[in-house]
């Protein structure tokens, strides 16, 4: 008789299906779902060089997080929608995250202009909002559960014009006049708020104070009517379109304050620089990372290595100097949301007001209406630019760090005319 085994594979099987089953009944279900981060970001128009920088940063702490794990052992899905750099468009992106996505978590978009748009809707549902950028976006909301990503400290109107006005005061023979130019936008029009009390402070007198159009494309009228006024130093607030306006604008009319500059978005961005080249040299602007001796946060280049291998692929900003902030933005969010130990908006908004962060951007603590306690906003001089080479924006002396005093990397270069010659 032949030796058969009929019901013995078959109570195997069973039995490796029920035990398959009891697995499964004792893992959590949630650990299988994707905590779901959702955002707008510009991924087209005037601001997608930036946006598109931020989105890699993002996606590179994401990536690195779902290999680590995730997040309270769940993988990390990121949901986000191109905002056209329009910020009309914001809140309707910002409705559909929360009341068709169900996202979990919410950051905002880059941007003062994209950011203020999106905080009613963020505040209706009670979410954490950590913003990228934003200027003095929650002086009139007041949301105590909104934290910004960039060290303008607590008075954000004031602190983008502070080191201007600081290096305006160290000029011999000081400086007595100033024009103030605005670009008609919330950033614009916020930092101008704050660049008028730091002129009062700084005892100059405004000779000009105007708004332009941030739909303008010739600059040279603009640029004209300041010249006509003749300060001794001009502020500008613009946006990268206007920042790259007035910069064109300046040398086509060849016209050569003794100090000039500003908050100046976008001369920041690799593809402008390239693209001006030595039309920047001598301009005083705003900054948050250049890659001068003094800026060595610890873990910011080792971020800044990786940014840059996967740029080339990305198509992104090659140099992506912002791009920590972005980076240290999920760090402060994701170590707030593993030490709570659950998606709880209310004690996550607590843990990170009442936490101080070691970040790639360095330490970070929030202090009143979620501005950083402290500032650290960054003015420096661009000098000595050749060409149109973006690599020589990767060595030290060429956006030198003029303010404040514990960064400063090198000396002002002055009148403009001056740091021209360089």
């Amino acid at each position: 008789m032949r030796w058969r085994r009929p019901n013995l594979t078959r109570r195997v099987a069973m039995k490796g299906l029920a035990a398959t089953a009891l697995s499964m009944r004792a893992m959590p279900v949630h650990a299988t779902v994707p905590i779901k981060i959702g955002f707008g970001m510009s991924l087209t128009g005037p601001n997608a060089g930036a946006g598109k920088m931020f989105l890699l940063a993002r996606e590179v702490w994401r990536d690195e997080t779902n290999a680590r794990g995730g997040l309270l052992g769940r993988q990390v899905q990121f949901i986000y929608y191109d905002d056209q750099s329009n910020p009309s468009v914001v809140p309707g992106i910002y409705a559909k995250l929360l009341d068709v996505d169900k996202v979990d978590l919410v950051v905002s978009p880059f941007g003062t202009n994209q950011i203020a748009p999106a905080m009613p809707a963020v505040m209706t549902k009670k979410m954490v909002f950590m913003a990228l950028f934003g200027t003095g976006v929650n002086d009139e909301f007041r949301y105590d559960r909104y934290f910004s990503i960039l060290p303008n400290g607590p008075e954000g109107n004031r602190s983008l014009s502070l080191g201007f006005f600081a290096a305006a005061a160290d000029l011999e023979p000081r400086p007595h006049t100033v024009a103030l130019l605005g670009e008609d936008t919330e950033f614009g029009q916020n930092v101008i708020v704050g660049a008028r009390r730091n002129v009062e402070t700084a005892g100059l007198r405004i000779i000009y104070d105007r708004n332009f159009p941030s739909t303008v494309v010739d600059h040279g009228p603009v640029l004209r009517a300041v010249r006509a006024a003749d300060p001794d130093v001009v502020f500008v607030a613009s946006y990268p379109a206007g920042s790259v306006g007035i910069v064109r604008a300046a040398n086509e009319i060849g016209y050569q304050p003794r100090l000039f500059g500003g908050a100046m978005i976008g001369l920041q961005f690799t593809p402008i620089k390239a693209q001006l080249g030595p039309l920047l040299n001598g301009i005083v602007i705003n900054e948050n990372y250049v890659p001068e001796p003094t800026m060595k946060f610890t873990g910011v280049e080792d971020i800044l290595r990786r940014y840059q291998q996967r740029a080339p692929t990305a198509g992104v900003d090659p140099l992506g100097f912002w791009s920590p902030f972005a980076y240290a933005e999920m760090q402060i969010l994701s170590q707030a949301v593993q030490m709570v130990g659950a998606i709880d908006q209310g004690r996550i908004a607590e843990y990170i007001r009442n936490t101080p962060f070691k970040t790639v951007v360095g330490d970070v603590k929030f202090g009143t209406l979620g501005e950083w306690e402290k500032s650290r906003i960054l003015y420096i001089q661009y000098q000595n630019i050749r060409g149109n080479d973006l690599n020589q924006f990767r060595e030290p002396g060429k956006a030198v760090i003029i303010y404040p005093p514990e960064f400063r990397s090198g000396a002002l270069i002055h009148p403009l005319a001056k740091a021209r010659e360089g």
